[in-house]
């Protein structure tokens, strides 16, 4: 599962958004940055509350430059379906991909194997298509959307700041390190 640093591959899918079914490709998501945010299933319990999380936050990440894709093996006409009848679901405004031919989750290396369904995965891809982020868990632990939006600004802050790093718990504003001999033991 060597992703990092890897050019997402070539999809196709049908996705739901904002009351329309549309089609999205991986030439749709070059050019800015994204996240491909995978879960298990619709209709599930953990789902719901984490694709909420990431509704509520969506509207920040867009002013950002950062297109949201949910993913998980349902078709988009049960996408359609769940957000019409959760109000948890109800507030996405990102993009909710059906993957029922299995080919994201595959391109991600998140299917599970015998069981059609992918793991909870999140992706953070960059306007070159390359992946900088990753992040997979199990079944049963939910992921925070404040902890991905810190890591997309960290990921952001050193693409436009070549030779700067972030350190652990960076927040937007506070210093970054320049990796250096100096700097070699010290810290």
């Amino acid at each position: 599962m060597a992703l990092i640093g890897s050019t997402i591959k070539p999809f196709t899918a049908q996705a739901y958004k904002e009351g329309k079914f549309v089609e999205v490709t991986d030439a749709d998501v070059k050019g800015k940055w994204a996240v491909f945010f995978f879960y298990p299933a619709d209709f599930t319990f953990v789902c719901p509350t984490e694709l909420e999380d990431l509704a509520d936050i969506y509207p920040t990440l867009q002013g950002m430059g950062v297109e949201v894709y949910s993913v998980s093996t349902d078709t988009h006409f049960s996408h359609k379906a769940w957000h019409d009848t959760s109000p948890a679901i109800g507030k996405i405004n990102y993009y909710m991909l059906g993957d029922q031919n299995h080919t994201i989750s595959n391109n991600f290396d998140v299917l599970r194997a015998g069981q059609g369904l992918a793991d909870r995965g999140t992706f953070v891809v960059d306007p070159d298509g390359v992946i900088q982020i990753m992040e997979i868990t199990s079944e049963g632990v939910g992921r925070n959307a404040t902890e991905l939006l810190r890591k997309i600004k960290a990921a952001q802050y050193i693409a436009a700041h070549p030779g700067e790093v972030c350190p652990a718990k960076w927040e937007e504003g506070a210093e970054t390190l320049a990796p250096s001999l100096d700097l070699v033991g010290k810290i």
